[in-house]
């Protein structure tokens, strides 16, 4: 669907976007096809940051979304730090730009920095991609982690001390990254507040 022209029949994700229709340009045959081209946003933070408690309770909170964890088509074939993992998120990316033809924009909840999207081909199809990065302090964020049970591996030292490593790089590179991260501190914080936050920092940016 939508990848595929409706007139020649060519698959190519890399399409000419014309923002006066929005249409999808096909580079073979040229047909026009427009399509509700929407934002799309990204929450993003260290595992243990709130990430998967967000997901869930959000949904309820913001229904003019899509709410979802990406962790729900990870596989072990998508591991390739070496090219900032490009399957997956071009994969998420055009898994939300088919949902955003219903008129609802996507909240991706899911560890990832702006690089890994912002190359793909399939950013072209949002207006733009907004990315909050939930942050705590770094004594909570190994408490939380610790307390998982084992089946998750989460509390191995090494795990642990990567995830506080990546935690305070978040703090440190947000307002440097290309777009900037917005950072939202889970610490102290209960999750019906943390939920209220990332809501009302969604809503102001839907249009």
């Amino acid at each position: 669907m939508f990848n595929v022209c409706p007139h020649c029949g060519l698959y190519s994700d890399e399409k000419t976007i014309d923002p006066r229709g929005p249409f999808a340009i096909c580079p073979a045959c040229g047909y026009q096809h427009r399509f509700v081209q929407l934002p799309l946003f990204i929450v993003t933070g260290a595992s243990g940051a709130g990430k998967s408690a967000i997901a869930l309770a959000l949904a309820p909170a913001l229904p003019e979304c899509v709410v979802l964890d990406s962790d729900i088509l990870w596989r072990p074939e998508f591991a390739t730090p070496a090219d900032q993992y490009r399957s997956y998120r071009n994969m998420w990316l055009r898994v939300a730009k088919n949902i955003g033809q219903a008129g609802r924009p996507v909240v991706l909840c899911g560890t990832a920095l702006p690089e890994q999207f912002e190359s793909c081909p399939e950013r072209r199809y949002f207006t733009a991609l907004h990315y909050l990065a939930l942050v705590c302090d770094d004594a909570v964020l190994m408490h939380r982690l610790a307390a998982r049970p084992p089946w998750r591996g989460a509390d191995t030292t090494a795990f642990i001390q990567a995830m506080v490593t990546f935690n305070q790089w978040l703090k440190m590179h947000a307002a440097t990254t290309n777009p900037p991260l917005s950072l939202l501190d889970t610490t102290g914080r209960t999750i019906e507040h943390t939920v209220a936050l990332a809501r009302d920092w969604i809503r102001p940016r839907l249009a």
